[in-house]
């Protein structure tokens, strides 16, 4: 039988196109699910800010009575003014090895991009880089984490055949928590605080950090990560749906605060416990007992390894050694409670900045992932 693309317009549909990616996965080891609220709260125009500026659709494809991939189409209006393009975006893409599946897929988002003006597709991307973004090509053999897409190696192949080509790429490591901070890190971090009067500070009360710093970390985020691919400035909405969202998960004694001598936000770092065996367990759902594997990984570390979720500083302090006091805090206390590794998340591998941070550290680079482009 030929493939069927349905736009999702029901929650039927909806769960139908959630739960795709559990049942394409379900004998995987590596990959991790999103929660279903998550997925679907975050293509609900009702729920997600970011359709202040976005327009999108999710589609299954249906063969044999079955569904057998999934696809979003996703215009960011916003995105596309700052960067001067009139780009569709696809995600949440999952798929059969099935050409016929694959190229229907794609075709149906090509011609939605072009009905609506657009000149090219890439992706995978969200609404904004706080959605998964990029396509494994490397480290199949990896487990995920909780922020990133796992995909099988036949992906890839099929965007190849397809005419898509590499639009960027991010880099991930794996990074041993070394005894003690690196002689060269210490030296920079003393000069930093002798030279800039920089601190950290820490809190104890999640309230309180969001009160008094939640606004300020969102926007120092827009403003440190401008220049960064395909980057689309968090809104205000956005930006106090993220406080309510994340912020009461943080492990506070993993979140370093660096201040000025006047107390203003320069940087800050967010590494949480690793999420990924606890979301394997819950397989998508908090109930009946997702949930007690998620707060089992958040408050008692019942995992050697971290994820380095976000690291940011201020523009003008970039490349002046603001990170090595990031890691002056982050590393006594990292070891403290047990971990020996820390996932660094992706990063672009053209952030040669970030990475250079690595160079004194025992690493491996183990996986690699891919937004592609074509042109319409």
């Amino acid at each position: 039988m030929s493939v069927t693309i349905k736009p999702v317009t029901t929650k039927k549909e909806m769960k139908q196109f959630i739960c795709f990616n559990y049942e394409l996965y379900k004998d995987s080891p590596y990959a991790v699910p999103e929660l279903f609220t998550d997925v679907r709260d975050t293509l609900d125009p009702k729920k997600n800010a970011a359709f202040e500026f976005c327009e999108a659709q999710p589609f299954i494809a249906i063969k044999d009575g079955k569904v057998v991939g999934r696809i979003v189409a996703i215009i960011n209006h916003k995105a596309n003014a700052r960067w001067e393009k009139k780009v569709v975006r696809f995600g949440w893409v999952d798929f059969i090895d099935d050409a016929e599946v694959v190229d229907a897929l794609f075709a149906t988002v090509e011609q939605w991009g072009k009905e609506r003006g657009m000149e090219e597709v890439n992706g995978p991307l969200g609404f904004t880089d706080f959605d998964p973004e990029g396509m494994l090509i490397e480290g199949f053999d990896r487990i995920g984490t909780m922020a990133t897409i796992y995909n099988y190696p036949y992906y890839p192949q099929h965007m190849e055949r397809m005419g898509y080509e590499k639009d960027a790429d991010w880099q991930e490591y794996l990074l041993t928590t070394p005894d003690a901070l690196p002689d060269k890190h210490a030296r920079v971090a003393r000069i930093v605080k002798e030279r800039f009067g920089l601190k950290v500070v820490k809190y104890t009360s999640h309230r309180k950090l969001a009160k008094e710093r939640g606004v300020a970390i969102f926007e120092l985020l827009n403003e440190a990560y401008a220049h960064l691919y395909g980057y689309s400035a968090l809104s205000p909405q956005q930006i106090q749906q993220y406080i309510a969202a994340y912020l009461p998960l943080l492990d506070l004694r993993l979140v370093p605060i660096i201040v000025d001598k006047d107390d203003n936000l320069v940087g800050f770092g967010v590494l949480l416990p690793s999420l990924a065996k606890a979301f394997q367990k819950a397989r998508g759902f908090m109930f009946p007992f997702g949930w007690w594997h998620l707060i089992k990984a958040l408050k008692w570390n019942d995992t050697q390894t971290s994820e380095m979720l976000l690291v940011a500083v201020k523009p003008e302090y970039q490349g002046k050694g603001a990170v090595a006091l990031i890691f002056e805090d982050i590393i006594p206390v990292h070891s403290k409670l047990g971990y020996r590794y820390s996932e660094s998340n992706p990063e672009l591998e053209v952030n040669t900045k970030m990475q250079s941070q690595w160079d004194y550290f025992e690493r491996e680079n183990h996986k690699r992932r891919r937004a592609f482009k074509k042109e319409l």
